[in-house]
């Protein structure tokens, strides 16, 4: 038998944890793919029943439509949340996989992100059909900045999903703070309120959180003349998926052994 070389043996792996977590993702549960809906779709109906019907605003905001604009905002959100959140339990789901030594713990979090990505896409997708049947506008203006900003944030999520995955295997306790940082992280990157509308001494502090960046950018690519933030800037986001991306990956190999035996 022809030796195979490792990256042939890599892209094994890779190949089969993905077809499990798939599966496990989509078919596990029967209401799988309706909660994959039934969250943004609710939560947008939520902050339209309060800005329209509570607080009377009007539909329009810094030349966007208020619906796709909360719609943009969420799921660019729920995008990185999710890449961060399911990289949590990545490596104890898979603990028993590591008996093969071709299999890694790094590996189950690369793998987990990727098949986030792709739903995510997808969902985002159903959206733009969707708002397209309902004469919403998502549609994006500038269809490849757009997309550049949705791989940036998956890739931001990836990145910090490396990171927390292997502090949380080191200390229990990270897993649980991440989660509480979940709805104020929300909040603080312009998803239901513009980053536009907080106070002019708050602003500097909203900018150095880089969920923002991308969330801005991506509304930008959507919806050509929207107002933002002075300083909104795809580069810082960059420099944090850069550097988030490499610690992760860092930490996995330092800790490779530890990972392996939670």
């Amino acid at each position: 038998m022809k030796k195979r070389t490792p990256w042939q043996v890599t892209r094994a792996v890779w190949y089969a944890m993905f077809m499990r977590e798939a599966v496990a993702r989509t078919m596990a549960d029967r209401m799988a793919w309706f909660w994959m809906l039934a969250e943004p779709i609710l939560f947008v109906s939520i902050m339209i029943f309060v800005r329209t019907v509570i607080l009377g605003r009007s539909r329009m905001l810094y030349n966007a439509d208020f619906v796709p604009w909360l719609i943009v905002g969420l799921l660019g959100f729920f995008l990185f949340r999710e890449n961060m959140m399911r990289s949590l339990g990545a490596v104890e789901a898979n603990s028993g996989l590591f008996a093969y030594r071709q299999v890694k713990p790094v590996d189950s979090v690369l793998v987990r992100c990727f098949l986030e990505g792709i739903l995510k896409s997808f969902i985002l997708v159903l959206f733009i059909l969707g708002g397209y049947l309902l004469d919403l506008k998502l549609i994006p203006d500038l269809a490849l900045e757009a997309m550049f900003a949705w791989v940036s944030l998956w890739l931001l999520g990836l990145g910090i999903g490396l990171v927390v995955s292997a502090l949380a295997g080191l200390v229990a306790e990270v897993g649980i703070i991440v989660k509480l940082l979940s709805f104020p992280l929300m909040i603080l990157s312009g998803v239901i309120l513009p980053v536009t509308m907080l106070p002019h001494f708050l602003q500097p502090y909203v900018l150095m959180n880089p969920i923002a960046h991308g969330i801005e950018v991506l509304r930008l690519g959507f919806f050509e003349h929207y107002v933002t933030l002075p300083g909104i800037n795809l580069l810082y986001l960059w420099y944090w998926i850069i550097g988030s991306i490499a610690l992760g990956l860092l930490l996995h190999i330092r800790f490779e052994m530890r990972l392996k035996a939670q």
